[in-house]
């Protein structure tokens, strides 16, 4: 029997990306798998392509079950209406929300290196509208179907974004507030036996990320397009291009989903690398998800490129003492 044969899940923002490895991965294993985005079909002038069909296409090619949902994610309409489908279609039953559709990634690339105060007002809606208020909504209605049967697990897909400053001061709002939806709604239920998590993936090589910056484009892009903190252009793209792919958080929420002890982790921040060592997964050769708690690559990162050397990679800052970057006493 395939590893989620039973499960129904609901995955935001599949038509690329990260939602699209997710929601490849969980259908490759078995569950019934529901996809949303705005685009049906790719359209013709789009030079990264991306659309629903194609990623139902990608999970039939490997035996999977899909439904694609057309769903704009900043209509409260479109929402309810997208969950009143799945509560019809399985009797109720909704084992898996993973919140991942996102509408931001083209406006923070463009404006990186300007200040809160030199981008427009817009900047607060275009990024945490859709990447945060919706994961609000989706999870409140995604709960109501778990609570009645005392199962599921819901998932924000965040980032390190959340801890430390990362691209732009909206962006790290959005995703320090994703982090707490977890820890608060998680808190509340716990009693009903659902799980909440915000998981981290590392550096991912999306196709807007190789597409924009590939290797053909590297020295066409400007210094003040780079991530602050890295300075070194190629050096960033390698990160994207050696890091993991799309899929592999993929693995870790479909591993995560049938773990005994789940509700142990229900309220927490967990990384990919973390789960990968959890679970033993690997993700394709010649990719690995980043392990933001290695004490070499922090110091690397930091110019400390001698006592790097020097340090053993199973070096591993603790939780704790990393949970301190984001402490504002």
């Amino acid at each position: 029997m395939a590893l989620l044969s039973d499960k129904v899940c609901i995955v935001t923002g599949a038509t690329r990306g990260i939602g699209k490895g997710i929601a490849l991965q969980l259908a490759e294993k078995g569950a019934k798998v529901y996809i949303t985005g705005r685009t049906l079909d790719s359209p013709k002038d789009s030079s990264i392509g991306g659309s629903l069909r194609d990623t139902a296409r990608g999970i039939e090619a490997r035996g999977g079950t899909c439904i694609p949902v057309q769903c704009d994610h900043s209509n409260d309409k479109d929402i309810e209406q997208l969950f009143e489908t799945v509560k019809r279609e399985n009797d109720g039953r909704l084992d898996i929300l993973v919140n991942n559709a996102y509408s931001a990634v083209n406006a923070i690339f463009s404006s990186m290196g300007k200040p809160f105060y030199e981008q427009p007002t817009s900047m607060w809606d275009t990024v945490n509208n859709v990447g945060l208020r919706n994961h609000y909504i989706c999870s409140v209605l995604a709960s109501r179907l778990m609570v009645a049967r005392k199962q599921g697990l819901i998932v924000n897909i965040s980032s390190a974004g959340g801890l430390r400053y990362l691209f732009n001061a909206a962006y790290g709002i959005g995703k320090e507030a994703c982090d707490r939806m977890a820890a608060d709604c998680g808190f509340e239920l716990r009693k009903q036996n659902v799980a909440f998590v915000s998981l981290w993936p590392g550096a991912v090589g999306t196709e807007y990320v190789l597409k924009k910056y590939g290797d053909d484009e590297a020295e066409k892009i400007d210094s003040n397009k780079v991530p602050a903190g890295i300075q070194d252009r190629k050096k960033w793209l390698d990160i994207f291009q050696k890091g993991e792919t799309p899929e592999f958080a993929g693995q870790c929420i479909a591993a995560l989903a049938i773990d005994p002890d789940l509700m142990a982790m229900t309220g927490k921040v967990l990384t990919t690398f973390d789960l990968k060592q959890r679970y033993g997964l690997q993700d394709t050769p010649g990719h690995s998800p980043t392990d933001i708690r290695s004490m070499k690559r922090g110091l690397l990162q930091g110019g400390h490129t001698w006592i790097s050397a020097l340090t053993p990679g199973f070096v591993r800052v603790p939780k704790w003492l990393l949970s301190l970057g984001g402490s504002k006493f």
